[in-house]
């Protein structure tokens, strides 16, 4: 069994099985429901960017000495440059900025991303990523001997998802910081009738809890049993499977499995039918239209997003959690060629997305956050980059004070106080920091925060200040 199947099996029994072995549509209904219930309505939609985002030319410094460094690292001027020219960057003005301030701008193909920034609706965080604790070049370079905590295998795609989905540093952990925010505010989440986490990318580690199991749908919506209608033979084929999914979830004569599987059947039937209910009264955006226009999978699966949200009263949601994504950016090579229709799509789609919320009233109350697998290496290698670490990551919405950087922009100078090789820098701003900033505005008590996000306790700022 190979690597990446395995981390897959941990995360479906870790979101999964737990559903399965013991609890029925009604008992998950009755975990999700809890007691208090909250006063507003708010989601997070994590959009993850598989292959490891080649950030440091999506957001780039355009101030002289600090682009001349950046050039100079990514071969700028040369045949094997991966550097994009000055003149090209989409540039942003800084609240206060002044003559001699440094200054930034996007990726040429991100003009939408550059709007909700120039706007205050999208805010940027440089070089972030998975740490433990805050780490020097000195420390990494020491932690073979000395014992100093760094997140395991580095640089590689599995490990690395595996630690942006659940933060669990060096520890063994069966659920995602998402599936933990599930677990904290349980007795919060009033009469819900779908789980706090839906996934429009198949299962994810990201979304795995204790309590109850997140809900994997399609990208457009629900997949609905074949076979089944509203009359006739197709109504009598639901109501007999109905019967047998019931009977063998019950019956003490079936082994501990055939219950799981019956209970996970009932689940998806259940689930569906509730879905596509609510899809079928959901909003028509212009933003992100039905008809008329052939979208990305990735607008997509955010029109399904917005969707839903336009259905969260009759679904009775007031916390939600999506998980969405987009593939292509391990570019090892083609990266000049293959990086604008990737930024391009990732940028126009968020765009999209927020825009959709607006004509609903409800882009205050939603927040899009980028992952990826990690950041790439300042070198070229002759075509692209390498696998690295620290990276460039986005938050938009309408309760993001937007339009400013949180964290420390690095200089992108090959060999410099950051570089650990190849043009790799350490994060100055963790993963956890970061899920705890997003917890906190979702609704998670200080107090529960190491909970989410477990190596928190040892940053000095819980909360990076991003979210209103």
């Amino acid at each position: 069994m190979n690597k990446q199947r395995r981390r897959f099996l941990r995360a479906a029994v870790a979101g999964g099985a737990a559903y399965a072995f013991g609890r029925t549509p009604d008992t998950v209904y009755a975990q999700v429901a809890g007691t208090s219930g909250f006063g507003d309505y708010k989601a997070l939609v994590c959009l993850f960017l598989f292959g490891g985002n080649d950030s440091w030319n999506m957001f780039v410094p355009t101030s002289t000495a600090e682009y001349n460094a950046y050039s100079k690292s990514r071969a700028g001027g040369t045949t094997g440059s991966i550097a994009i020219e000055r003149a090209a960057l989409l540039p942003v003005t800084l609240p206060g900025q002044k003559a001699g301030d440094l200054t930034y701008g996007f990726h040429p193909s991100m003009t939408g991303a550059r709007t909700l920034f120039q706007t205050g609706k999208l805010a940027v965080l440089p070089n972030i990523g998975p740490l433990i604790q805050p780490t020097t070049k000195a420390q990494y370079q020491a932690a073979k001997t000395s014992g100093f905590n760094l997140p395991p295998n580095l640089f590689s795609h599995n490990d690395q998802v595996d630690q942006w989905h659940s933060l669990r540093g060096k520890g063994v952990l069966r659920s995602g910081w998402g599936g933990r925010i599930n677990d904290v505010l349980n007795t919060q989440l009033g009469g819900q009738q779908l789980s706090l986490n839906v996934s429009l990318a198949g299962q994810t580690y990201f979304q795995a809890g204790a309590i109850a199991s997140p809900y994997v749908m399609g990208t457009s919506g629900a997949s609905a049993f074949s076979g089944f209608s509203t009359s006739g033979i197709g109504l009598a084929r639901r109501n007999a499977f109905e019967s047998v999914l019931a009977s063998s979830a019950s019956s003490t004569s079936n082994s501990i499995y055939e219950r799981a599987l019956a209970r996970s059947q009932q689940r998806a039937v259940t689930y569906a039918d509730r879905v596509n209910a609510a899809l079928a009264g959901a909003y028509n955006f212009t933003a992100l239209p039905s008809t008329g226009t052939t979208l990305s999978p990735l607008a997509t699966q955010l029109r399904t997003v917005a969707k839903m949200i336009s259905a969260r009263r009759s679904l009775s949601m007031s916390r939600q959690v999506f998980f969405v994504s987009t593939g292509g950016f391990d570019t090892h090579d083609f990266l000049v060629d293959e990086q604008p229709g990737l930024l391009g799509n990732v940028s126009s789609s968020i765009k999209s997305f927020y825009d959709a919320l607006t004509e609903i009233g409800m882009d205050n109350s939603v927040t899009l956050f980028t992952h990826s697998d990690f950041g790439r290496t300042l070198i070229s290698n002759g075509d692209g980059s390498d696998h690295g670490w620290g990276g460039v990551q986005l938050v938009a919405g309408g309760a993001v004070r937007g339009g400013q950087l949180y964290g420390q922009y690095p200089l992108l100078e090959y060999g410099g106080v950051q570089d650990v090789g190849s043009g790799r820098l350490i994060p100055t701003t963790s993963a956890d920091q970061y899920a705890a900033t997003l917890a906190t505005w979702f609704g998670v008590q200080d107090s529960d925060l190491v909970k989410v996000a477990p190596s928190i306790g040892n940053f000095a700022q819980r909360n990076l200040g991003f979210m209103v």
